[in-house]
C-alpha cells in the first residue's frame, strides 16, 4: 500500500477531498437559500402574516428565479475563470 505523508493512502486522500468538496457544496447551497430567502422576503413581504397574498407569492417566485439565474451566471463565470487560470500554469 502506497502511503503519503501524514499516513493517508492516495485513495484515502482522494476520498477525503471528495468529502470536503461535498461539504463545501452543501454549505454553499445553504448559504444560497438563506441569502435568497432574506433578500426576497425583505423585497416582497411588506406585512408579514399567516399567509401570502397572490402579489407576494408572485414577487417571491420571480425574485427567487432572478436570484437563482444570477447565482448560476456568477458560478459559471467563476468556474470558467478558474479553468482558464489552471490552463495558464
Amino acid at each position: 500500500m502506497d502511503s503519503l505523508p501524514g499516513g493517508l493512502t492516495s485513495a484515502q486522500k482522494d476520498e477525503l477531498m471528495d468529502q470536503v468538496k461535498q461539504q463545501i457544496a452543501v454549505a454553499n447551497a445553504q448559504e444560497l437559500l438563506t441569502k435568497m430567502t432574506e433578500k426576497c422576503f425583505k423585497k416582497c413581504i411588506t406585512k408579514p402574516g399567516t399567509s401570502l397574498d397572490s402579489s407576494e407569492q408572485k414577487c417571491v417566485a420571480m425574485c427567487m428565479d432572478r436570484y437563482m439565474d444570477s447565482w448560476n451566471l456568477v458560478s459559471r463565470t467563476y468556474s470558467q475563470r478558474i479553468e482558464k487560470e489552471r490552463h495558464r500554469m
